[in-house]
């Protein structure tokens, strides 16, 4: 992986490889107007490309020209050296993807740095990553199956390991949109035609049938972002990324005490020793018990079924207290 310098064959080297990547034909007066030389120049640079394994053709044509095509073989690949950092950076984050490139990701990252000019290698020895703490292995050959069927459009056929249960069910169908990697773990987002709306799955609890099902026609994400969309259903909702559970309340906690443990609700000081904090859940029992962690006293602003909420969980913790267990079939409040 030769590094571009500063001299001036190897940088032209760079930018003809860039602009042929770029555009499938390329005339040759073009290219030399683009690279500021001849068109004999910009012959003997296509050669040095050929010499390195490129495959760069040459066109007919009233102007002639090059085109650059696909090799059957790896040619030497030329970096600039902010490109080679970035591909360093990119290869230290990708040991921690879970995507099973584990390996192979970090013996790409020792053939890059070795080759790199000690600066270089010294810029990305100071950059400190830290690995993900990835959940779940998955399978490189499985991601790549339903990044392939979704690029085609087609209908997958699986088999879905759900917790709890002893066998995997009966085979599932999904229109897969996207797939998506979130704290640690492989999610695929899909329409389900059985079920008329929208699944998302782990990865890392599927397996595939062969073949696929039939071709179909992609359909929008609701709201058009994924990433909106996954943290919205993760948090219980079903259209936007917001907690269908939301409430307002003071806690008699001053507002540093509260700051770290914020995260996506917001909180501002009313007083010295007092915090407005507006927070949400999945459920009203859950916003209760999140709430109880303050270990403080709490004024419920709005809503009421908030206060209804810390008077079933007051029940609750009465009754165990006491050492007496709800009897069967207690309606939950």
């Amino acid at each position: 992986m030769p590094i571009a310098t500063s001299t001036t064959t190897s940088s032209r080297l760079l930018s003809l490889l860039s602009l042929l990547q770029v555009r499938r034909d390329w005339p040759g007066l073009l290219l030399a107007q683009r690279l500021g030389v001849s068109e004999r120049t910009v012959r003997r640079d296509v050669d040095r490309l050929r010499e390195l394994g490129y495959l760069v053709h040459a066109v007919k044509g009233p102007d002639g020209g090059y085109r650059l095509e696909a090799s059957s073989q790896v040619p030497p690949l030329l970096f600039d050296e902010d490109q080679a950092v970035a591909l360093a950076v990119a290869l230290r984050i990708a040991v921690g993807t879970g995507a099973g490139i584990e390996e192979a990701a970090a013996r790409a990252l020792a053939t890059v740095r070795q080759v790199l000019p000690s600066r270089l290698r010294h810029r990305i020895d100071a950059l400190e990553i830290e690995p993900t703490d990835h959940k779940s292995q998955v399978d490189t050959d499985l991601l790549l199956a339903l990044s392939t069927a979704i690029r085609a459009c087609e209908e997958l056929r699986f088999d879905y390991r759900s917790p709890g249960r002893e066998d995997d069910g009966p085979p599932r169908r999904v229109q897969p949109h996207h797939l998506v990697v979130r704290a640690g773990r492989w999610y695929l987002v899909g329409w389900s035609p059985e079920r008329e709306d929208w699944r998302t799955y782990r990865a890392d609890r599927m397996t595939l049938r062969i073949p696929n099902g039939p071709r179909f026609t992609p359909r929008q994400v609701p709201g058009g972002d994924v990433a909106a969309f996954l943290a919205a259903r993760f948090k219980g909702s079903e259209h936007t990324n917001t907690w269908p559970c939301r409430a307002e309340v003071i806690l008699d906690l001053p507002l540093k005490d509260v700051a770290p443990f914020v995260g996506d609700d917001t909180a501002e000081e009313v007083g010295p020793h007092r915090t407005r904090l507006l927070t949400g859940s999945w459920s009203w029992a859950s916003l209760a018990a999140k709430l109880a962690r303050f270990d403080a006293e709490i004024e419920v602003i709005e809503p009421p079924a908030l206060v209804d909420a810390f008077a079933a969980l007051s029940e609750r913790a009465a009754r165990v207290s006491a050492g007496r267990p709800a009897a069967p079939g207690t309606p939950r409040r």
